[in-house]
């Protein structure tokens, strides 16, 4: 029996690449029969501004100005992607900072999180810290599309590249991942891990956990994971021609801050094709 995803929740912010975002998510979820919420939240310029308290007061108006601006443009941009998809989005707005938090709460009821990568060249950026997506997963424990500021490649999700490891977040995001795996048209796991440590009896293991899902995959096993796993894997899903790139999101608190491990750290930097990642 094929799983269905049945909420998706968009980020959206004044950033072109938001359009992009949402009608990737209503493609998905009209193969999916799923629905579509776009939630706007963008940090207010009154709390990353600093102004002097003598012109403070006159400074209050225009930069609330300049955020109802932006909200207008992703609005607009919302507005024309509904126009022209089949399944038509909800619009929501955070309102308060931070934004982060109420993100990360609306994101516990959805099934699947939209999200961009953070393009450093961008300055319509601005609102959106650059730890975004690895906060949003590590404070909400959804797992999350994420769009690269290149190009979205066509065919989403038809050739699908599996990051394997045995760990709970590789497990996790192969989880999430399977109502794509399943309509996938070729399905790939890439693996440079020693097999899972050795049981007696009806062993468990991944190529039975897909088969049981109806996923027929194709592996590309290698006994030792290299330092520079990020890019090759990247090169990995390069040579596979994959649209689609499935791995578990690796990282560690600390002093109040998540830290991504070198592979995610890599990979959400340098990504070129679409990335669905677990915590």
């Amino acid at each position: 029996m094929k799983l269905s995803l049945t909420q998706l929740l968009v980020h959206m912010d004044p950033t072109p690449l938001a359009a992009r975002r949402l009608e990737a998510a209503c493609r998905i979820a009209q193969e999916q029969g799923a629905a579509v919420t776009a939630l706007y939240a963008v940090t207010s310029l009154l709390a990353v501004l600093p102004f002097s308290p003598e012109g403070g007061g006159a400074m209050v108006a225009p930069l609330r100005d300049i955020d109802d601006e932006r909200r207008k443009q992703a609005r607009e941009r919302f507005d024309h992607v509904a126009g022209t998809v089949a399944v038509r989005p909800t619009w929501a707005e955070v309102r308060d900072d931070p934004m982060l938090p109420v993100f990360s709460q609306q994101a516990l009821y959805a099934d699947l999180l939209v999200l961009g990568q953070y393009d450093p060249g961008d300055p319509t950026a601005s609102g959106v810290p650059p730890d975004f997506v690895e906060s949003v997963m590590a404070a909400s424990g959804k797992p999350a599309l994420i769009l690269p500021y290149a190009a979205v490649p066509v065919g989403l999700g038809e050739t699908v590249a599996i990051a394997w490891k045995p760990s709970r977040e590789a497990a996790r995001a192969v989880a999430a991942a399977m109502p794509l795996l399943q309509r996938a048209r070729q399905v790939h796991v890439v693996s440079w891990t020693s097999p899972d440590e050795a049981v007696t009896g009806a062993r468990l293991d991944l190529p039975g956990y897909l088969q049981r899902h109806g996923v027929q995959a194709v592996w590309h096993c290698q006994a030792d994971e290299p330092q520079d796993i990020g890019e090759l894997l990247l090169s990995r899903a390069f040579d596979l021609e994959a649209t689609l790139l499935v791995m578990g999101c690796y990282g560690h608190t600390r002093a109040r801050e998540w830290v991504l491990g070198g592979a995610s750290r890599t990979v959400l930097r340098s990504m070129t094709l679409p990335v669905l990642m677990a915590h």
